[in-house]
C-alpha cells in the first residue's frame, strides 16, 4: 500500500493550525496582562504570526479542495509573502531582546551596532547567493529560509551568552531567548531536511521536515506562554523562569 504523502504533510499542516493558532491566542491573552508594554514587537510578532496564517487557510483549503494549479500558485505566493514578513519581524525580535539584554552594558551602542550591522548582511549576502528570478519562489526560498533561522539562532546564542555572563540575569528575556532558540534550531534542520527532500525527491524527507519545524514552533509558542502565565514572586521574576 502506497503511502500518500501529500496529504499526510496536509495533514501535519492541519495539526500545526489547530494546535499553533490557539496558543498564539494564549501568548497574545497573557502579554495583553501588560507585558507587551516591555515586550511590544513580541506582541506584535504574536499576532503577525496568528493572522499570516489565518490567510494562509483558506488558500491551502481551496487548492486541496479543487486541485487546481492556479490556486497552488497563489496559496504558495501568500506563503512566501507571509514568509518574508514573519523573517523580518523575527529579526526585529532578537534585536530587540538584545537591546533589552545590553542595557546595562558600558560598550552597548558597539554591540547592538556590530549585532545589528552583521545580521543585516548576513541576510543580504545569503539572499543575493540563493535568489533565482522566476515564479517559483520555494527553489530559492527554501534554502534562504534555512540560512536565516541558522544567522538567527547565531545571534539568539549571542544574546544567551550576554545574559549568562551578566551579574544581574533577566531570567524572562532568557525563558523568551531560549525559546526562540528552539525554534530556530528546529527551522533551520526542517528546512534542510526540505532542502534535501526536494534534490533527492523524497516526499518521506519533506514529510520528517515539516514535523520538525511544526513541533519547534510548537514548543517556542509554549515556552512563551508559560513565561508570562506563571505568577510572579516577589522580585517580579516568574516563578516558572527560577
Amino acid at each position: 500500500m502506497s503511502l500518500n504523502w501529500s496529504w499526510m504533510n496536509y495533514a501535519v499542516q492541519v495539526c500545526g493550525w489547530a494546535l499553533g493558532l490557539p496558543l498564539e491566542l494564549l501568548v497574545v491573552s497573557v502579554l495583553l496582562r501588560g507585558g507587551y508594554r516591555r515586550f511590544p514587537l513580541l506582541f506584535i510578532y504574536t499576532i503577525a504570526s496568528f493572522l499570516t496564517t489565518v490567510i494562509e487557510i483558506p488558500f491551502v483549503i481551496f487548492y486541496r479542495r479543487t486541485g487546481d494549479p492556479q490556486a497552488l500558485a497563489k496559496a504558495a505566493r501568500v506563503y512566501w509573502i507571509n514568509e518574508w514578513i514573519m523573517q523580518f519581524l523575527v529579526f526585529a525580535l532578537v534585536i530587540s531582546l538584545i537591546y533589552q539584554a545590553t542595557i546595562a552594558l558600558r560598550s552597548r551602542r558597539i554591540v547592538r551596532a556590530a549585532l545589528i550591522l552583521g545580521a543585516v548582511l548576513f541576510a543580504g549576502t545569503t539572499f543575493a547567493i540563493h535568489y533565482r528570478p522566476g515564479p517559483k519562489f520555494g527553489l530559492w526560498m527554501t534554502p534562504w529560509a534555512a540560512k536565516l533561522n541558522f544567522g538567527s539562532a547565531i545571534l539568539d546564542l549571542a544574546l544567551w551568552a550576554m545574559l549568562l555572563a551578566a551579574r544581574e540575569k533577566d531570567r524572562r528575556v532568557l525563558m523568551l531567548s531560549g525559546a526562540l532558540g528552539l525554534q530556530f534550531t528546529g527551522g533551520a534542520i526542517g528546512e534542510s531536511i526540505r532542502s534535501l527532500s526536494t534534490r533527492n525527491q523524497s516526499h518521506a524527507l519533506a514529510f520528517g521536515g515539516d514535523i520538525v519545524v511544526m513541533l519547534a514552533n510548537l514548543l517556542c509558542l509554549y515556552v512563551w506562554w508559560q513565561t508570562f502565565r506563571a505568577p510572579r514572586t516577589r522580585g517580579g521574576i516568574p516563578a516558572a523562569a527560577k
